[in-house]
């Protein structure tokens, strides 16, 4: 029995030391330093999500130790050919037929009755963004992940603009355990940047350098709830929580102003907040406006988070994360998509009239799959293909009613596309359910509402 929990153990460490490898390999090839990332996994490591991933991963790791101890067992007994024998009939015979089902049930999956016509004629390959804001003031964007120091930007900012997209939603993270952590993650030196900052600084000028426009969209991420619920017990501790979000935004506005970007997004879904602590947000955007001299936004969830903040005026623009609900069904039509449109697009006209301002979708995105416009929030994973039905149509027709609605309104100021990665492969797409319109009919459809002037 000793010996047991002592295998158990040494496969218990070996788990903890292998995410710690893995950690510090994926934060110093995204611009962390190897200090850094032992610091973050660190402060991951506490998180329940972090727990649950770590211990499944264990279980695992030491049912497969088990299995690898015991055919090792047979051939010192019974020799290579018993061993062997029993491989096959226990392990090989039973994997291979799982393996088989897995592949049925995905092919089953993907499979779908939809011929879309890709127009080539509508990319961009000069390799230079048109600026066709300049034309009709529309942000043609896109959210973008997967910039690193290994990525050849060049390449990565061609495949970007053959889409005709114009604006880049770069996004840095600050993090915090849960919603009642009382303080995030602060910059050691405000306006000092680390080399995870220089990635973004980098990125930004390369961006720039292709005629590409960007929005600063610095991200609060929870380890475990949403930063949209974050809660705090007293006036004090909000304070608190609030100053550490405070320097935050303050390091991010010196950045916005050294790289001139043309957009900065001041919060991302902190509803709780606002309603909290509507004067400190005005003092920050006050604040912001001392070092930034660009336009300014914020992003406020589509489920009314919007009604509650009273600094639009404060800003150039009413910023909507647009995952609105359209549809009660799956694999809906066009025209059913558009009905589910109605109601928003009247309340979205009527604040932009309220306020003076045009809206700005600062999110919006629809996963490929059959039921993406029910709740388009709804993030899928890895294993979504096992029980979700692909749809490459739905995603495709979701962005053509998108734009069929609002393109053309003199109040709608653009989008931003959730999302992008620069490291996505062609060959993943056709099993790939999540957001990323890329390699798919969705990207097409995107590209040609975004070569399209509002004022033609």
């Amino acid at each position: 029995m000793k010996k047991e929990l002592f295998t158990a153990l040494s496969v218990y460490i070996f788990t903890w030391l292998m995410s710690l490898v893995l950690f510090i390999i994926g934060g110093v090839s995204n611009g962390i330093t190897f200090y850094e990332s032992i610091k973050y996994f660190g402060e991951a490591s506490k998180g329940l999500n972090f727990q649950i991933a770590l211990h499944v991963l264990f279980i695992i790791l030491y049912f497969l130790f088990l299995i690898f101890r015991y055919f090792i067992r047979v051939q010192k007994k019974k020799g290579f050919k018993v061993m062997i024998k029993n491989f096959s009939l226990r392990l090989f015979t039973p994997a291979l037929v799982l393996f088989g089902i897995f592949k049925i049930i995905i092919a089953k999956n993907s499979s779908e009755n939809f011929e879309y016509d890709w127009i080539p004629s509508i990319e961009n390959n000069s390799g230079i963004a048109k600026e066709l804001y300049e034309t009709d003031g529309k942000h043609r964007g896109m959210t973008v992940f997967g910039w690193n120091y290994n990525n050849n930007h060049e390449v990565a900012i061609d495949d970007i603009i053959r889409s005709n997209i114009e604006w880049v939603a770069v996004v840095p993270f600050m993090d915090q355990e849960d919603e009642k952590t009382l303080t995030m993650r602060i910059p050691k030196n405000l306006g000092q940047w680390s080399k995870r900052d220089s990635l973004h600084i980098k990125t930004i000028t390369n961006l720039k350098a292709k005629n590409i426009r960007i929005m600063l969209k610095p991200h609060l991420w929870l380890g475990t709830g949403w930063r949209s619920n974050i809660t705090h017990s007293s006036t004090s501790d909000w304070d608190i929580w609030f100053e550490s979000y405070r320097m935050n935004m303050i390091h991010y506005a010196k950045m916005a102003a050294k790289t001139d970007v043309a957009l900065f997004c001041i919060g991302t879904e902190l509803n709780s907040s606002i309603v909290q602590q509507p004067e400190r947000w005005k003092s920050l955007i006050k604040e912001i406006k001392t070092i930034y001299k660009g336009k300014l936004t914020y992003a406020a969830n589509w489920d009314g988070e919007y009604e509650f903040i009273d600094f639009w005026n404060e800003l150039d623009y009413i910023g909507i994360q647009a995952y609105f609900p359209l549809t009660e069904s799956s694999n809906p039509d066009i025209s059913a998509i558009k009905k589910g449109w109605n109601i928003h697009v009247n309340l979205l006209e009527s604040l932009s009239k309220k306020h003076n301002k045009q809206i700005l979708f600062t999110e919006i995105g629809y996963k490929s799959e059959a039921s993406a416009t029910i709740k388009p929030w709804e993030w899928g994973s890895a294993l979504s293909i096992l029980s979700k039905q692909k749809s490459d149509k739905t995603q495709q027709i979701a962005y053509q009613a998108l734009y069929e609605t609002f393109w053309d309104k003199d109040w709608f100021a653009g989008t931003y596309i959730w999302q992008w990665n620069t490291q996505s492969k062609k060959e993943n797409a056709s099993t790939n359910l999540d957001f990323s319109p890329r390699y798919k009919p969705a990207e097409n459809t995107i590209a040609k509402w975004y070569a399209t002037s509002s004022c033609d």
